[in-house]
């Protein structure tokens, strides 16, 4: 079922699967996806990390993933630059 940005958040939040109504926004319960880009992360505890790749430095991808992170810091626990984020929780397709 395809769905708006702030509920498939919602249930990356909860460890749950879901896509947006395009595509672009997905979760597979633990990782958070911007396109192919992993921009979230959800532990086992719960918590939820985001990679900040709307900042300076040549970590902004672009103005449609910058805004799935703008939307999704507000269900994150924590935000992290890319570089700590990818370093922290290593997705293969990017390394």
């Amino acid at each position: 079922m395809r769905l708006k940005n702030d509920l498939v958040l919602d249930k990356w939040k909860k460890g749950e699967k879901a896509s947006s109504h395009t595509g672009a926004l997905s979760t597979d319960g633990r990782h958070l996806f911007s396109y192919k880009l992993k921009i979230g992360h959800r532990a086992d505890s719960g918590v939820c990390v985001l990679g900040d790749y709307t900042s300076p430095g040549g970590s902004f991808r672009s103005q449609t993933t910058s805004c799935h992170v703008g939307k999704a810091r507000s269900f994150a626990d924590h935000t992290m630059h890319p570089v700590i984020f990818n370093e922290s929780f290593p997705w293969p397709e990017y390394r």
